[in-house]
C-alpha cells in the first residue's frame, strides 16, 4: 500500500512525505498529536496536522535557536524555554556546563510524553537535573513570573491555537521585564516566503522592535518547514548578535554540531533582499 502524508503550505502548495506507519494518534485538551514513520525523514511529529519536527532535520532548528544566543551571551546561567515540548532545545542547552538552571514551560503535557516515547534522542535533555518542567500556559507563566533570566527561548508552534498568545506585544513586554539587564530573547519567527507566513513574520517583528533596543532576524534552511526557508528573531537589551559574537570562546567549548558554526552565525544575519524589505516595511 502506498501511503502519503500531505501538509498544505499555502492555498496552492502542498508538501507530501511517503509514510510507512502511523505510530501514534492522540487528543489533548489543546490539540491533536500524531507520530508518523516516514521513508525520507524518519519519525515525524505532527500537531493539528502540521509538521513540528522530523528525526532527520530537527537538528537544524534546535541548533540555530539555541547556539546563536549562547555564542553571544558571555555568561548565561538561568534559561527559560517557552514551548519546546519535543525537548530539542533543552537537549542543546544541556550541552553547556555553565548553565545552572533551565525552566521549560509547555502548555501540553501530552507533547512531552509523546516526545519521550517516540523521540528519545530529541527529548534526552529532560533527564538532566538542571531542567524543571512546568505544564502551564507560557503567557500566564511569563506574566506572573518573578524570576530573572539571562536567556529566553520562545520555541513556539505557529501563531494559531495555543501558540497565538506567544506572538503578542504584551508577551514580549513581559519577556523583556523578566530578563536581566544583559538578557537575550530568541524566538521562532515563521517563514518569509508564503503570504500568510510572511504576515506572521511582520506582525512578530513589528511588536518586538517596539520593545527591545536591539532586534535582528536570522535564517536557516529547514527542509520540512514551509518553503524550507525559516526565520528566527534575536532581541536583546545589550548584545548585538554579530558585533558581540564570541566566536573563539564558543569554538573553545568543542561542541560538536551538524549545522551551526560561527561562520554560519555571521552569515545567517545577512538576509535576502525580499526578507529585508518585508521586515523594513513594519519597522
Amino acid at each position: 500500500m502506498d501511503l502519503w502524508f500531505t501538509e498544505q503550505l499555502s492555498d496552492h502548495v502542498r508538501l507530501s512525505l511517503r509514510v510507512t506507519r502511523h505510530l501514534y494518534s492522540g487528543e489533548s485538551p489543546f490539540q491533536r498529536i500524531d507520530v508518523l514513520d516516514s521513508v525520507e525523514f524518519g519519525r515525524v511529529l505532527l500537531i493539528d496536522g502540521l509538521i513540528m519536527i522530523t528525526e532527520r532535520d530537527e537538528f537544524i532548528y534546535h541548533e540555530m535557536i539555541t547556539h546563536v544566543p549562547m555564542a553571544v551571551h558571555p555568561s548565561p546561567r538561568r534559561v527559560l524555554v517557552v514551548g519546546g515540548g519535543d525537548g530539542g532545545t533543552v537537549r542543546e542547552l544541556c550541552r553547556y556546563d555553565r548553565i545552572e538552571h533551565i525552566d521549560l514551560v509547555e502548555i501540553d503535557e501530552l507533547v512531552v510524553q509523546v516526545a519521550k516515547e517516540f523521540f528519545p534522542t530529541t527529548s534526552s535533555g529532560f533527564a538532566d537535573p538542571r531542567v524543571q518542567l512546568h505544564f502551564a500556559d507560557g503567557v500566564d507563566y511569563v506574566r506572573k513570573c518573578g524570576t530573572k533570566y539571562d536567556l529566553i527561548i520562545v520555541d513556539s508552534t505557529d501563531p494559531i491555537g495555543p501558540g497565538e498568545g506567544l506572538f503578542t506585544q504584551e508577551f514580549y513586554q513581559d519577556c523583556f521585564r523578566i530578563l536581566n539587564d544583559d538578557g537575550i530573547m530568541v524566538n521562532q519567527h515563521e517563514g518569509p516566503f508564503y503570504a500568510e507566513d510572511a504576515r506572521a513574520c511582520q506582525r512578530a517583528h513589528a511588536r518586538i522592535v517596539q520593545v527591545f533596543p536591539i532586534s535582528r532576524v536570522y535564517q536557516a534552511c529547514i527542509p520540512t518547514y514551509a518553503s524550507g526557508h525559516w526565520l528566527f528573531g534575536f532581541a536583546s537589551k545589550k548584545y548585538h548578535p554579530v558585533k558581540d559574537l564570541r566566536a573563539q570562546e564558543w569554538e573553545a567549548l568543542g561542541l560538536k554540531t551538524r549545522y551551526y558554526n560561527t561562520k554560519l552565525h555571521r552569515g545567517a544575519f545577512a538576509l535576502p533582499v525580499y526578507v529585508e524589505e518585508l521586515l523594513a516595511a513594519v519597522e
